[in-house]
């Protein structure tokens, strides 16, 4: 294979992270060819409708993967909290990237912190997970859904006269703007959602010589992490429509999961050992338990309003 052709999606984020698997490639390979394809996504062109109202399953995939499946390009770079937990048959994710900062992170006017914002204060999120986590911890705020990339979202920040905004850590630092965040959420606060921080490279199942060029980038404990936290998202049968946050510790083997209402008045929260070698089975296990303090009730409650 002379030529590794990467596909991305076009903002200045996907194009950052697309970059890492290409960088790699051309240091460990340097007899390899890598060019990036930009490929427009359904959720890149529908922008006036929150992510909950348009559907999750492959929302920021869909066109990607059939690109891989029609042989367009070779492999693509994902954000792994946009890749469902069921791939299309013939796709695989061939790498898991070392995990970035998991936290969600606040930029706010005026330098503010959470509890700081005036009462009844407006913050911008596209997430439902955010959105009823910060709800629970300040139910006066007054939260409205974001759409676009993370340029975009800090300009509407002041165009729309927002008192703060919520992201994720992780693209914030990958493009070098931790000096614009006022306060980061620790998991014990607001857990993140499945596989935040992680970068995922998908492939053809049958494209052996992909899996072995990308063989270096994988991280072992990062595919650890992505298999249980998405075990978990399976067994909840969860998506962007629900509020689902996890957050697996290498460190401390252990694994907490959330199920909350939209209004975060309604929280079930748990924790079990994290096994490393059985991933999968301790997302499942977390799922169960979770269910048994009454996630489903919950769960059920949010689709129900969303049909």
């Amino acid at each position: 294979m002379k030529t590794v052709k990467i596909g991305t999606r076009g903002s200045q984020l996907a194009l950052y992270q697309a970059n890492l698997v290409a960088e790699f490639l051309r240091k460990e390979k340097s007899e390899v060819e890598v060019e990036l394809t930009t490929i427009k996504t359904t959720g890149d062109k529908i922008l006036d409708s929150p992510l909950s109202k348009i559907g999750d399953k492959g929302l920021f995939t869909r066109e990607i993967e059939k690109a891989i499946l029609e042989d367009e390009i070779d492999c693509a770079v994902h954000s792994l909290k946009d890749l469902p937990t069921e791939l299309p048959a013939g796709l695989k994710i061939a790498a898991f990237g070392k995990r970035e900062d998991v936290r969600d992170a606040l930029i706010a006017q005026d330098n503010m912190k959470l509890l700081e914002l005036p009462k009844g204060a407006t913050v911008a999120t596209g997430s439902l997970r955010r959105r009823s986590q910060l709800l629970h911890l300040r139910s006066d705020l007054n939260l409205v859904d974001i759409r676009g990339n993370l340029n975009t979202r800090i300009r509407m920040l002041v165009e729309e006269g927002y008192a703060g905004i919520l992201l994720a850590c992780a693209g914030v630092k990958r493009l070098g703007m931790m000096d614009k965040v006022t306060e980061i959420f620790e998991p014990e606060r607001m857990l993140p959602a499945v596989g935040q921080g992680i970068i995922a490279v998908e492939a053809r199942e049958d494209d052996d010589q992909i899996s072995q060029l990308l063989r270096g980038f994988n991280d072992a404990d990062s595919e650890s992490c992505a298999l249980a936290e998405r075990a978990f998202l399976h067994q909840l049968e969860g998506g962007c429509q629900v509020p689902i946050g996890v957050y697996t510790s290498v460190e401390r083997n252990l694994m907490t999961g959330i199920v909350a209402s939209l209004d975060g008045e309604e929280m079930v929260r748990d924790s079990v050992k994290f096994d490393r070698d059985s991933p999968e089975e301790s997302g499942q296990s977390l799922a169960e338990r979770l269910v048994s303090l009454g996630a489903a009730k919950i769960l059920e409650e949010i689709r129900n309003v969303s049909r």
